[in-house]
């Protein structure tokens, strides 16, 4: 019997982010900050459910990456945009790191990780913004 997979979060990287990156492009020095928001933007998709984490992306969405909660070991997150969005790193238990940029309503999808994943990995997370 298939366990049913409830969709948490599905979609892109925060607004937010490209918007702000546009905006640097004026310096010049900051465009390859900018073309790099713009292919996340583009072809970057998170797909947060009750059973896995998913990522998809590199050039033309073609990579995929699915991540168990049973494999995180730490889950850190850094504020950006004044808070509205932020990024994550998941620390998986063979030492690896998945690094989430831009994920819209960062502190509410980290409580949501943070619930699916071991005690021992919520004690090694800390608090939402905690480095």
């Amino acid at each position: 019997m298939a366990v049913k997979e409830d969709v948490y979060y599905e979609g892109g990287p925060h607004i937010g982010e490209l918007l702000f990156n546009i905006m640097l492009a004026f310096t010049l020095i900051c465009i390859p900050l900018t073309v790099g928001a713009i292919v996340r933007a583009l072809w970057l998709r998170y797909r947060i459910t009750s059973r896995r984490i998913s990522i998809t992306g590199g050039w033309m969405g073609r990579d995929r990456t699915d991540i168990i909660y049973g494999e995180i070991a730490k889950v850190v997150t850094v504020p950006r945009g004044l808070g509205a969005w932020g990024d994550m790193v998941l620390t998986l238990k063979d030492g690896s790191r998945i690094e989430m940029r831009a994920v819209p309503n960062f502190r509410d999808v980290y409580d949501y990780v943070t619930d699916k994943i071991s005690p021992a990995a919520k004690v090694a997370s800390g608090a939402a913004g905690a480095v």
